[in-house]
């Protein structure tokens, strides 16, 4: 007697695509805020330093 399993349904295309839109909206969530965090604090250390005279 041999044991077959029926293959588990794949997930839906428009459930994989939703996920992916949200995680791409998060990376680039994620990336504003490195950015301007980022030319924030530049901007803070120059002008600090003076450097920017």
């Amino acid at each position: 007697m041999s044991s077959t399993h029926a293959p588990s349904p794949a997930p839906t295309a428009e459930r994989r695509v939703r996920h992916q839109a949200r995680d791409a909206a998060a990376l680039m969530a994620f990336s504003l805020a490195t950015s301007v965090g980022t030319a924030t604090g530049l901007a803070l250390l120059t002008g600090l330093t003076g450097l920017g005279r």
